[in-house]
């Protein structure tokens, strides 16, 4: 499946902003599907989740409440919904997509499928 990431930015604190993950080359509905974020100097990390069905998702603490994963199978896309942004949300953010175990990972070595990732910048 290849992936492609749009809708990053620059923002300013306590903005929002909606980033889209469209699909192509796959049966979209076959894969649980992942953002993540990589700040610079720092590693990638898990930002949030969501099922094949998107009847379950799961959040990394730091943006749980003010960040909303979604999905439109019909379209091949997943969204993430970044609401409140803070500096600290800078970063580019990838979306990914694995199908086998669990309908998520925090461990980026686990999608095995990457899509070009999505600049974001939140000035304060």
């Amino acid at each position: 499946v290849q992936l492609q990431a749009s809708g990053g930015g620059l923002a300013q604190t306590g903005d929002s902003l909606r980033l889209s993950c469209v699909a192509s080359g796959g049966t979209f509905s076959n894969y649980h599907m992942g953002w993540f974020r990589q700040a610079p100097g720092k590693e990638r990390e898990f930002v949030a989740a969501i099922s094949r069905s998107g009847d379950s998702t799961v959040y990394a603490e730091s943006v749980k409440g003010r960040f909303t994963i979604s999905r439109d199978n019909a379209k091949n896309t997943v969204y993430l919904r970044m609401n409140n942004l803070k500096p600290e949300d800078t970063a580019v953010y990838s979306c990914a997509a694995r199908v086998l175990g669990s309908f998520y990972s925090y461990d980026p070595r686990h999608y095995p499928g990457w899509g070009q990732g999505t600049l974001v910048t939140v000035s304060s």
